[in-house]
């Protein structure tokens, strides 16, 4: 983006997000699907909103899909002065979905539009650079790699005969790169095809030569299960290569009063009186979730669910917990550990434990491995001593990634 003077040049993104990607399998549209804890669509744009070369990202979105839109996109907001705009109602092709997107950019037109498949989360702000760059000196650019294997042409009958030379093929990703003006026409002019896969084929077909540059490996484009089960692996290790790792710690305690039970790591252990509370007053879901919002200073357990308010009155704390669980994942963390002590005189905890710490890790989306849930008594001292209550101590380590100003 600085070669060649074309420092300055406005950019926008279209991402194409309108198809229902079937071969992930069953569930939700695969740009939907969580990836890291968050739906994949996220993980896409924050990379462009990212990049200060950008002025704003336009997403193509079936309009049956705008609820799952409007959550995957929550609070998003750019840290290089990129912005999202509205999104685009798409097409019944993908032409017809990028036509859609250029003519959304119509009124405000970029010098340089990027078009970029939804499905490719691990865009790089070299990749971003590069496609920039090529656009602004020749029109039209798409990244390209080289192909490892040997091309054969496949034939109905089930066999192969020898194919084109492997050294002047390069398989093609994206972003794909163009002047705004040059694609734009390029779409208009072929509006009545349907056969033609990707952009550069569009501004083939207008008479444009395509120049590339050099993708990448990792710009992975998700489209089966196993490609999920990749993506998943890589952003694991991201976060273990690169991770903001912190501890935080979470207390609650609540008296006995009338019942037949209490509840205690989201178990119902029988029992001569339960604990007085707003909610079920679980104790241990409490201090859990409290030690959990303290990892991204995220206030506390009351200020997310007031015990002023009505809906909270005997709500079970596993809501409480998952709703800690999922802040972190939204800002791109995992739960790595968690840890609690029980402090009272009774109930026995021990027949007990294992249960609890299956539950706690049901509602965390953890591990049992992952979970520790400890007891001890307070010698007979003070209220719990005095069998007047429980008490409960919490430890919660999370891995976040480090925010672009902290690395």
């Amino acid at each position: 983006m600085q070669a060649d003077g074309q420092a300055g040049l406005r950019a926008d993104v279209i991402v194409v997000a309108a198809g229902r990607g079937t071969r992930a399998g069953d569930g939700l549209p695969k740009q939907y699907r969580p990836l890291g804890g968050r739906p994949l669509l996220r993980h896409t744009l924050e990379r462009f909103l990212a990049q200060p070369g950008i002025r704003r990202v336009v997403v193509v979105i079936d309009p049956a899909h705008a609820e799952l839109y409007a959550a995957a996109t929550q609070g998003l907001a750019g840290a290089g002065g990129a912005r999202l705009a509205a999104p685009v109602a798409g097409g019944a092709t993908r032409q017809a979905s990028v036509r859609a997107g250029l003519e959304a950019l119509a009124e405000d037109p970029p010098e340089l539009v990027l078009i970029h498949d939804a499905a490719r989360p691990f865009i790089t702000a070299r990749l971003v650079a590069d496609a920039l760059e090529t656009a602004a000196r020749h029109g039209a650019a798409v990244p390209v790699l080289r192909l490892v294997d040997t091309v054969k042409r496949w034939e109905a009958d089930g066999f192969v005969v020898s194919g084109p030379d492997r050294d002047q093929m390069r398989s093609v990703q994206t972003p794909q790169s163009f002047r705004y003006a040059l694609i734009r026409a390029a779409h208009l002019a072929q509006a009545g095809r349907d056969d033609l896969t990707d952009d550069a084929a569009v501004a083939d077909a207008a008479g444009h030569r395509v120049a590339s540059f050099a993708g990448e490996a990792g710009n992975l484009k998700l489209t089966t299960p196993e490609d999920f089960v990749n993506a998943e692996r890589i952003v694991a290790r991201e976060l273990r290569d690169l991770a903001d790792v912190r501890t935080a710690t979470g207390y609650d305690v609540h008296a006995f009063g009338e019942g037949d039970h209490v509840m205690l790591g989201g178990i119902a252990i029988p029992f001569g009186r339960g604990l007085a509370g707003h909610s079920d007053a679980d104790v241990v879901l409490h201090a859990l979730t409290d030690a959990l919002l303290g990892t991204i200073g995220a206030q506390d357990i009351g200020f997310h669910f007031p015990p002023s308010k009505p809906e909270w009155k005997g709500a079970a704390s596993d809501q409480f917990l998952r709703h800690a669980v999922d802040l972190v994942a939204a800002k791109g963390g995992r739960v790595a550990h968690l840890d609690t002590t029980i402090v009272c005189e009774e109930p026995k905890i021990g027949p007990h434990r294992e249960a609890m710490r299956e539950r706690i890790a049901e509602i965390a989306g953890l591990p049992v491995a992952r979970v520790s849930v400890k007891a001890t008594t307070s010698e007979r001292l003070g209220f719990t001593g005095r069998r007047e209550g429980i008490a409960a101590l919490a430890t919660a380590t999370v891995r976040l990634p480090f925010a672009e100003d902290e690395i």
